[in-house]
């Protein structure tokens, strides 16, 4: 885990070290940028409040979108680990993936 910023004064100013470095950047980014999408937010709000698996059918219920549009969506979200997917039968169950906002709790409490 990165350290924390280290701080030098040089005349006027304060240096200051990243405390991020690029590949854990770059794996925020991806999270943050998947999440920036008012569906996805929306989607993810939902899974996280259902407690239990919830099947596509029921997330496509809660949108006036097409399946294939809600399967991108959750494409997506799968692809930056933010939820598991598991088929069973002809559907696909999703839950919020362990630790998957944690990683973005870490993330605020690291800018503060």
């Amino acid at each position: 885990m990165p350290s924390a910023a280290t701080k030098t004064r040089t005349g006027c100013c304060t240096k200051a070290s990243p405390r991020l470095d690029a590949a854990t950047a770059l794996r925020y980014t991806r999270i943050l940028k998947a999440l920036a999408d008012e569906t996805r937010l929306r989607i993810i709000d939902l899974v996280a409040s259902a407690g239990d698996d919830l099947c596509a059918c029921e997330i496509e219920s809660f949108f006036e979108l097409s399946q294939p549009t809600i399967s991108h969506h959750m494409r997506i979200l799968r692809d930056v680990g933010v939820v598991v997917a598991e088929k069973r039968g002809q559907w696909v169950y999703y839950r919020l993936a362990d630790g998957a906002l944690k990683s973005l709790r870490e993330l605020c409490g690291r800018l503060t």
